[in-house]
């Protein structure tokens, strides 16, 4: 079984790629010249390999997010929102209140928070699904922070719509031998081994599996449902958040438009392929961040659109689910 398990991602991956090299010879390009800009645009210098990286760490945070949300039988599809608020909350209180780091940090998590305890709230008060309103909440945070950098956060100046910088006390470091690669990806790393170790060897994380896997089981053994259904969205909001908080912290300094290249729904591609396993998330996040960072490569060198990858992502997902379903017996 556990065999299977680790075959089943891989074999999704190829399938996706065999079936992407069956389309672009079918639209007259060469699989292989696309394959190899890919890898190269990715992997192929030290500005491509940071630019993987540093797309893997927010891929790898909402992964976890949602990850943790699916085991719990939560369809928590608002990643991409949470990360907008945790990134808007963060930098309102490093421009506005204190520029101490940690705090800036904290600040962003318990704004990821706030932004799921909503969903919560709504599910367990109203009867509200979760995948409506976690979509909702979605369209509601980027207009949110639309509205902040053209308004009351935007930059002294009035040009453009984003803040100004934030003071460099909160900024992250950049890892010894690296030039863009910021401390706060070493940290993401470190909460996947919390994540698995929390999902696999805790109490709470029996209870988190228990709901998701047989609900009436863990109400007949007295396990509060509603209470760690609100725990389980208060733990996703946060690492969402704190996605958002490390974008403006480590990579951009500022928050602006368009903040996230998507981060919030190709994470819900890299639980799926990690089979919502919190160390299988690690990979699948470089994987995806690999894609993205190689797309524009592929477009120049290969002649291949960059939205191309988007088809992968989709082929990725549907591959994952079609493995990861049992056999029927004749």
């Amino acid at each position: 079984m556990r065999a299977r398990s680790a075959i089943a991602p891989l074999m999704a991956v190829l399938g996706a790629l065999l079936a992407l090299a069956c389309m672009l010879l079918l639209l007259g390009h060469d699989p292989w010249a696309a394959t190899l800009a890919l890898v190269d645009g990715a992997f192929g210098n030290r500005h491509a390999v940071e630019t993987t990286l540093l797309r893997t760490g927010p891929l790898l945070l909402i992964g976890l997010a949602v990850a943790l949300s699916f085991r719990a039988g939560i369809w928590n599809i608002g990643g991409e929102g949470q990360l907008y608020i945790g990134a808007l909350v963060a930098t309102t209180v490093a421009t506005k209140l204190t520029s101490v780091l940690p705090l800036v940090l904290i600040a962003g998590m318990l704004g990821g928070a706030l932004w799921s305890g909503l969903a919560a709230l709504l599910r367990a008060h109203r009867g509200v699904s979760e995948v409506l309103s976690t979509i909702l909440l979605n369209f509601i945070a980027v207009l949110l922070v639309s509205y902040a950098v053209q308004g009351p956060l935007q930059e002294v100046r009035g040009t453009y719509p984003q803040t100004d910088a934030l003071p460099s006390a909160a900024m992250l470091g950049v890892i010894p031998g690296f030039q863009r690669v910021h401390w706060g990806l070493a940290g993401t790393l470190v909460l996947a081994l919390f994540a698995w170790r929390f999902l696999f060897y805790s109490a709470a994380g029996l209870r988190l599996r228990a709901i998701g896997f047989a609900p009436r089981v863990a109400e007949y053994a007295r396990v509060r449902i509603s209470r760690e259904i609100y725990q389980v969205f208060i733990l996703a909001g946060m690492l969402a958040g704190l996605a958002g908080a490390l974008e403006v912290t480590g990579v951009t300094g500022r928050l602006f438009r368009d903040l996230s290249a998507g981060y919030g729904f190709t994470a819900i591609a890299v639980a799926m392929l990690a089979r919502l396993h919190p160390l299988a998330v690690v990979p699948a996040a470089l994987f995806f961040a690999g894609l993205d960072t190689g797309a524009a490569a592929m477009q120049r060198v290969a002649a291949v659109p960059a939205v191309t990858v988007r088809i992968v992502e989709a082929l990725v997902i549907l591959f994952s689910i079609g493995f990861a379903l049992p056999r029927r017996k004749a």
